[in-house]
């Protein structure tokens, strides 16, 4: 490859500069190059000079070539100032588009690692300018950051006007932003009126104000631009939706619940009747008890060997009981005076009808003063508390109770309403238009808030 050629390849669209020698060595490519233009132009008065002072050489870090990291290694010229009234008496000529003053990378790679920075600030812009073959540090990249000039302020049109956290629950910031460019305009050190109406007043030009419901800010816009129009935010809009569609969910919540099925008076009739059938059913077998019937089987066993002329030891040792309990058995004329405490089966009010309230719990009737008034139009004299205290353990060892099965909660049905239909599940389209369907109040706020299934 010629000079030339490597010039074009490497360097395009630069001007007087000269490449004497290109090494490829390692992980990095060197090249050897020096200033060639005539005379330079003096950086504070202008003036062209071809006097040079001296010659001394820089180390330019360039972009990559390859995937090796590039060196220049620039031999350039210090002149001096031929004007008497010049500050400057010496200075160091500058490669356009490859030099900057004081700078140990060329412009070309100072470009680019600014656009990093920008774009993924400290950590992950360091790790990648290491891919790119351009190792710098976070720090550094911050550095260029803070060195780059302002942008040039511009008084927007559509403001934004809200606030941020310094440290939250106690200092508190504003931001206000450019609505059609959504950059960033300015920062306020604080939430006060006076801030931000002498903020409006230093930019004139303001039309439309988009803030948020802070009184402070209503009052700040309305001195600083009385003008301006001042409009809510796409966020506090919805925001207000969202709760005045829960105030009005919140005060028909009762209308949330499916109502309960009225039996007809034949199912009544037919309820009724069953529960005669198994109350008395369980009346006449209310003695049966397999600890009873067990010490029955005994009393008949011992009262039959000692019949039979045998003794008490061994009737002990046929039936395998202790000679204690073989002289209880034995001096007791019935066993019902042997049933005695858990074995005796004490009747309860609630005996006749726990073959109904069990049946009843497996249809699904768990409601304790529902099935109170069911036993009690048939003869139940008990009170309501026995009952419950029957219930507990039947209701703790249920299982749990689908989602859906549960009416849905003012929360549920506020962000069903102002979803989009697209965003729910079918189970939710269908509570949904069953809520709709059983209050009309909550259709129309329905129909007000946007599109809802139907």
């Amino acid at each position: 490859m010629t000079d030339v050629d490597a010039e074009e390849v490497l360097f395009p669209d630069l001007d007087g500069l000269e490449i004497a020698n290109i090494e490829i060595g390692g992980d990095a490519v060197t090249v050897a190059a020096r200033a060639c233009v005539p005379e330079v132009p003096c950086p504070a008065c202008g003036a062209r000079s071809r006097r040079v002072h001296s010659r001394y050489e820089r180390r330019l870090a360039d972009s990559a070539v390859g995937g090796r990291r590039m060196v220049v290694k620039l031999q350039v010229r210090r002149f001096r100032c031929q004007v008497t009234s010049c500050p400057r008496t010496t200075f160091v000529e500058q490669v356009a588009g490859l030099t900057f003053r004081h700078g140990r990378r060329s412009l070309r790679l100072h470009t680019i690692l600014q656009a990093v920075a920008l774009m993924l600030a400290g950590r992950a812009g360091a790790r990648l300018s290491d891919v790119i073959s351009s190792k710098v540090s976070r720090s550094t990249l911050l550095r260029l950051i803070r060195a780059m000039p302002d942008p040039q302020a511009t008084t927007p049109r559509v403001l934004g006007v809200d606030d941020f956290a310094l440290r939250k629950g106690h200092v508190y910031g504003t931001v206000l932003i450019n609505i059609e460019t959504r950059r960033p305009v300015d920062l306020l050190p604080d939430r006060e009126a006076a801030t931000l109406a002498r903020w409006l007043t230093e930019h004139p030009g303001v039309e439309v104000i988009c803030r948020d419901r802070a009184t402070g800010y209503a009052e700040g816009a309305r001195l600083g631009a009385p003008n301006a129009v001042q409009v809510a935010d796409r966020w506090h809009l919805f925001h207000n939706l969202t709760e005045a569609v829960e105030r009005c969910v919140t005060r028909h919540s009762t209308q949330l619940r499916e109502p309960a099925h009225v039996p007809t008076p034949e199912e009544s009739a037919a309820a009724l009747a069953e529960l005669e059938k198994i109350t008395t059913t369980a009346k006449a077998d209310r003695g049966a008890h397999r600890y009873a019937d067990r010490t029955r089987e005994r009393h008949d066993a011992v009262h039959t060997l000692l019949d039979q002329g045998l003794s008490r030891r061994e009737i002990s040792r046929r039936l395998g009981l202790a000679r204690g309990t073989v002289r209880r058995f034995a001096h007791a004329e019935a066993p019902e005076e042997l049933v005695v405490g858990k074995w005796q089966g004490r009747a309860s009010v609630l005996d006749d009808y726990k073959p109904y309230l069990h049946q009843r719990w497996q249809e699904g009737c768990t409601t304790a003063k529902t099935l109170f008034d069911e036993i009690k139009a048939v003869g139940y004299t008990g009170g309501l508390t026995i009952l419950r205290d029957y219930l507990w353990p039947l209701r703790s060892g249920a299982p749990p109770q689908d989602r859906f099965t549960r009416p849905p909660s003012v929360r549920d049905v506020t962000s069903w309403i102002t979803r989009h239909p697209d965003s729910l599940t079918a189970d939710e389209t269908l509570k949904l238009k069953g809520v709709l369907a059983r209050c009309p109040q909550l259709d129309t706020t329905a129909d007000h808030s946007g599109p809802s299934p139907r």
